[in-house]
């Protein structure tokens, strides 16, 4: 099993059980102890996990963010899809707001050529769209200030809100920690929540980008109905009940 693919195996294991144990992670990844050791090590430097005596604890309780290191690893093929079908609803010159996140991240990977203007709500996102090739085309950037959360590396707080606020956006990529039918887009802390809902509704229209893990999460601040949203790119497999709840209103559908 490739390095990456067993930093994946841990941390699943992790996100269904509150510790493991090396000789349970070498069965699993099919590696010796020290190679599982060293991936442990890696993972911890990283903030996915917590080292402990023969094996690893997860830092995640109910409801809390799993931190960045660890939506890293998480959902890469679905967020890859859905950042491709994502960069295909925008047209070049459009004005664009781009959320904070992983699934962001991708985004800004897959918007790093096109000829739009981006205020990106992450350092990562940022390094990502003004690292692109200055001999062809690339994003116009927009940088929102605010202050800066560590190991999110995203922008918050009064000055970032109120600069989204005094601009217009063509389109705003929301990418939620949590979603749910009832509730809408959800976020783990009523700042996030703040500066999503602040982009939400500076934009003309309003795209959520979503992978199927984060209907099943677990989050504390509402950010908005869905029925403020326009269009959601999910790889979630919805039952006939769920599409009848979604079909009810303007909301389009995107699965990848």
């Amino acid at each position: 099993m490739k390095t990456d693919d067993r930093h994946r195996t841990i941390a699943e294991m992790l996100r269904r059980r509150h510790e493991v144990t090396v000789e349970e992670l070498t069965v699993a990844c099919d590696a010796s102890g020290a190679t599982i050791r060293r991936d442990l090590e890696i993972l911890a430097a990283n903030g996915v996990l917590r080292r402990v005596h023969g094996g690893a604890r997860s830092l995640i309780v109910r409801g809390e963010n799993p931190g960045y290191g660890q939506r890293e690893l998480e959902d890469r093929d679905s967020k890859k899809r859905i950042a491709a079908a994502v960069a295909g609803l925008l047209v070049d010159r459009e004005h664009v707001w781009l959320d904070s996140g992983s699934t962001a991240t991708e985004v800004a990977r897959a918007l790093s050529a096109r000829e739009l203007t981006i205020m990106p709500m992450s350092l990562r996102s940022l390094n990502v769209l003004a690292g692109a090739d200055a001999a062809g085309t690339r994003p116009a950037l927009l940088l929102p200030g605010g202050s800066l959360v560590p190991g999110e590396l995203s922008f918050r707080g009064p000055m970032a809100e109120s600069n989204i606020r005094s601009l217009r956006f063509d389109t705003a990529v929301i990418t939620p920690c949590a979603v749910d039918l009832k509730d809408g887009l959800l976020a783990h802390d009523i700042d996030d929540a703040a500066v999503k809902r602040a982009g939400l509704e500076s934009a003309g229209r309003v795209v959520v980008a979503a992978s199927a893990s984060k209907w099943d999460a677990q989050a504390r601040a509402l950010v908005s109905g869905l029925e403020r949203v326009d269009v959601l790119v999910t790889d979630k497999k919805f039952s006939a009940d769920e599409r009848a709840q979604l079909d009810q209103g303007s909301l389009e559908v995107v699965t990848v």
